[in-house]
């Protein structure tokens, strides 16, 4: 039987209805083995592994033979074999958690595969955002928001621009089609910050004259 772990959201991805006015432009997940490469650095795990297997082969033939040699390093190769299938494990669960939504007002970022919260990051904080487009089409949307509220990296790993710890910028990590994603964002935020802002105020009362 299956089983839906957010099925109490009204709408995936988001903790309620948006209000009137505003409609989902998109919503898209990061692409799990992507997010396994780079936020989880898979291919430096296994060449770190690789390489001390051979570092300790080469120690070795000289002295105990290639037969023995071989031996010794190829506990290394399992030991990285585990670690790497643990970090895709950990890639997926987390892909499979998260939900990128891009809104003509917002971007609303689900995240987190054991606490899931949800951020709402209005285009009118938006200072800037860039993109990391790789040959496969994936690629990264970082978004540099406005106002002194200081985003907790940790909170936000691995849905961060990497590195970038003195002003965190919340990111979506390794989205298909990223570039497409970019100019749908840009025009999303375009509009809205053109839009001008109408408040209401209450009424003042009126007084007659004396």
């Amino acid at each position: 039987m299956s089983h839906d772990d957010f099925d109490f959201e009204p709408v995936e991805g988001l903790p309620e209805r948006p209000p009137e006015g505003e409609r989902i432009l998109w919503q898209g997940r990061p692409d799990w083995w992507a997010l396994t490469c780079r936020a989880l650095s898979l291919y430096w795990v296994a060449g770190y592994f690789l390489a001390l297997a051979v570092w300790r082969f080469a120690t070795m033939v000289d002295q105990a033979g290639a037969a023995n040699a071989f031996a010794a390093s190829f506990p290394f190769l399992i030991l990285g074999g585990v670690v790497c299938l643990l970090l895709a494990g950990v890639g997926f669960i987390q892909a499979r958690a998260t939900v990128y939504t891009i809104t003509n007002r917002r971007v609303a970022m689900r995240i987190g595969a054991a606490l899931t919260v949800t951020f709402n990051l209005p285009f009118r904080q938006l200072r800037n955002a860039s993109l990391d487009l790789r040959r496969n089409g994936t690629g990264t949307i970082a978004l540099d928001m406005e106002g002194d509220t200081r985003l907790s990296y940790l909170v936000f790993w691995p849905h961060v621009r990497p590195w970038v710890m003195r002003r965190t910028q919340p990111a979506m990590r390794c989205i298909p089609e990223a570039e497409r994603v970019a100019k749908l964002l840009a025009e999303a935020a375009e509009t809205e910050i053109a839009t001008p802002q109408i408040t209401r105020h209450a009424p003042q009362p009126a007084f007659a004259a004396e």
